[in-house]
């Protein structure tokens, strides 16, 4: 018996799917496993979760499985040498011209950034390593000052905190995937993209009560 109230989450991935090693991970703690809905086919997910509750039913004791929903995915383009580098205080431009990026600017193909954007606005980028500042908006550019730099590469993420953008957390994919996951069985869902209390009504109206 498991006593402490913490719960331990372990993601599975490639190096984690054999049957053998999810049990390994069980038996060294691990209460809940997540399956990351951002990579892997429907029938990967199956068999995971077979495993899964097959170690359950061996064990004799509750395993928690957590389907975590990819969300919309907000990246820059490419460049046209593959990465630059960024100085802290100089200017870079995003802009909607699908153009190969430069060491001066790059496409941001997502309009309703732009839409949302205002100068003083953070923007930050690859799981926010560097961090723009916005100094000027327009509907199809914004003119940033670079806070922090580094090196970025091609089609690294973009994360725009304290700006709530006309999204819905859930894309179509998620919405096949909800279905998967819900049909599969797991016990709880997350949401990878959430501003507003809304995107968990829009969730929890889907899922019922057949999922946390």
């Amino acid at each position: 018996m498991r006593r402490r109230h913490t719960k331990i989450v372990a993601t599975l991935g490639p190096a984690s799917t054999d049957p053998a090693v999810i049990e390994a991970l069980h038996l060294a703690g691990a209460d809940v496993f997540r399956l990351n809905f951002s990579h892997g086919k429907a029938q990967d997910h199956a068999a995971r979760v077979a495993a899964i509750r097959e170690i359950e039913r061996r064990h004799g004791r509750p395993i928690g499985i957590l389907a975590d929903l990819q969300g919309p995915k907000l990246r820059i383009g490419g460049f046209a040498d593959g990465a630059v580098h960024l100085a802290p205080g100089q200017a870079f431009r995003l802009r909607l011209d699908p153009a190969p990026g430069d060491c001066g600017s790059v496409c941001l193909p997502h309009p309703e950034i732009f839409a949302a954007l205002r100068p003083g606005a953070e923007l930050l980028l690859d799981d926010g390593k560097l961090r723009l500042r916005v100094t000027s908006i327009s509907p199809t550019e914004a003119v940033t000052t670079v806070e922090v730099g580094g090196r970025l590469s091609d089609r690294k993420g973009v994360n725009v905190p304290g700006v709530v953008l006309p999204l819905s957390a859930l894309t179509a994919k998620d919405h096949r995937d909800l279905v998967t996951a819900l049909e599969l069985g797991a016990d709880w869902i997350a949401l990878s993209f959430v501003q507003r209390v809304q995107d968990v009504h829009e969730a929890r109206a889907l899922v019922g009560e057949r999922a946390g």
